[in-house]
């Protein structure tokens, strides 16, 4: 477990934590929106590969997936633009540290689990019908590339709030 641990969970985590810290310091928004914005993103990708890859019936239940698989991540960040761009400070970041402190204390195994599920779901799509198969490979690709995510970048360490300031930005932090 030790091994696991060492060369696989610690430096995904790792990886996320300077995700979000370039997050944070690229966009100055708030590091959980990351997920959802990712999320968007991964859709938006399929939504255009939908629309050359599939045709009638199929394209249009491949699109209602899509919007409903869009719909949390889209309300999520409408919800934080309409509250009124609420700045990142030391209390969010103290409360998403900790946050993520018991996330990466409890969830390793769940995190874990979707990485061999992630690695594994796409060689398990095997379907006969062309357009099921085309289905069912969008829905790994979404899989995988978003439930990993999620699940790493909430039990990452989140970025200093200064990080994302532009008045700290050109300066050279010592310390």
């Amino acid at each position: 477990m030790d091994w696991i641990t060492r060369h696989i969970d610690h430096p995904l985590l790792e990886g996320a934590s300077a995700s979000l810290r370039a997050w944070h310091s690229w966009t100055g928004r708030p590091p959980e929106h990351l997920e959802p914005v990712w999320n968007l993103a991964v859709l938006g990708a399929l939504f255009v590969a939908t629309g050359h890859l599939l045709s009638g019936n199929a394209l249009a239940l491949s699109v209602a997936a899509i919007i409903m698989l869009s719909l949390p991540s889209g309300l999520k960040l409408l919800a934080a633009f309409r509250k009124g761009g609420h700045p990142y400070g030391v209390r969010e970041y103290k409360l998403l540290r900790a946050q993520a402190i018991f996330n990466r204390d409890t969830r390793w195994t769940l995190r874990l689990m979707v990485l061999i599920a992630a690695g594994c779901l796409p060689f398990f799509s095997q379907i006969s019908d062309p357009i099921g198969a085309m289905f069912m490979l969008g829905a790994s690709l979404w899989f995988v590339l978003t439930a990993p995510a999620k699940f790493y970048l909430e039990a990452a360490e989140p970025p200093v709030p200064h990080d994302g300031d532009p008045i700290y930005r050109g300066n050279l932090q010592l310390g």
